[in-house]
């Protein structure tokens, strides 16, 4: 794995991803193994988790964090991105991008001579994607499931269609017609799928999207960069949200997940945001040992 761009790109690292964010979760992992090395975290979209799960992360290994918001480079002034990726490749080790467009992303990976990771673009979300796979094989020690992720068919969802498929978890996407996922990933998901034995599916109706399905995922209906459609997209997606009845309609011991932020009342109710069957916040906190998984392998050499 040269880069992490897309969830297609770790489909021979997932394995490895996976057991080293066990043994760092652990207290396992090789002890400050980037020691001397330094990230660039380049933010065009605000941040929580992935801006403060990179950092701590990257100073758990030993290395040393970037952060630079775009108006901090001079890409905010009109330097092209294969100018800034070059000089860049001179000073660090690594960058993380968390950018609006996923040809920028390309972009950098294209002029830079170090590994590039994807820290959320308007297409994928890999990193987001796998520590979800983690915190359900954590949870229910077996990925032998089905998942079910209600709303919109966003960034997010189109990163879990091919981690899922990689890993051979069925996973059904319920979301109303004009909000489904890319076409391209959904039909690389389905080759992968044909090999791995999931079955893919999206469908509006939510009913047989959640029957008995083992994980419940949802995501906000309005995502950055959407916000003059709020109005819209929350009519069209408001009998997609999880709450205790459509809970009920899931397996007895289904779990929950939510990327965050979440919106309280709209994708999401409270009840089920904080309640029993949540793994909202072992979620969030794994972001970080997936991410130092990711970064250990990255840059380890």
């Amino acid at each position: 794995m040269k880069n992490l761009l897309s969830a297609l790109d770790a489909q021979n690292n997932l394995d490895e991803i996976l057991e080293k964010a066990e043994q760092f979760k652990k207290g396992q992992g090789p002890e400050k193994p980037l020691k001397g090395k330094s990230l660039a975290m380049v933010f065009e979209k605000s941040s929580t988790r992935t801006r403060i799960s990179f950092e701590v992360g990257m100073y758990q290994l030993g290395g040393h964090p970037l952060y630079l918001s775009a108006s901090d480079l001079q890409l905010g002034r009109g330097e092209i991105i294969p100018d800034t990726a070059r000089a860049m490749s001179r000073y660090v080790d690594g960058i993380m991008i968390r950018a609006r467009e996923h040809e920028d992303v390309l972009q950098f990976a294209k002029y830079a001579d170090i590994p590039v990771i994807n820290g959320l673009t308007n297409l994928e979300h890999p990193c987001q994607a796998f520590t979800d796979i983690f915190t359900i094989l954590e949870r229910k020690n077996t990925l032998d499931l089905q998942m079910t992720f209600m709303g919109d068919g966003n960034n997010v969802c189109n990163s879990l269609l091919l981690a899922t498929a990689m890993v051979g978890m069925d996973f059904t996407v319920a979301c109303p017609q004009g909000y489904e996922p890319d076409p391209v990933i959904l039909e690389e998901a389905q080759k992968i799928a044909q090999k791995s034995g999931s079955v893919i599916k999206v469908t509006s109706d939510v009913a047989e999207a959640v029957n008995d399905a083992d994980v419940l995922y949802t995501d906000v209906w309005v995502s950055m960069g959407d916000e003059e459609e709020e109005a819209q997209r929350i009519m069209d997606m408001q009998d997609y949200q999880v709450n205790q009845d459509i809970l009920a309609m899931a397996a007895d011991d289904a779990m929950v997940l939510h990327c965050l932020p979440a919106i309280r009342g709209q994708e999401i109710t409270e009840e089920v945001l904080n309640g029993p069957q949540s793994a909202v916040w072992d979620q969030a906190e794994n972001r970080l040992h997936v991410q130092k998984a990711i970064m250990y392998i990255l840059l380890k050499s």
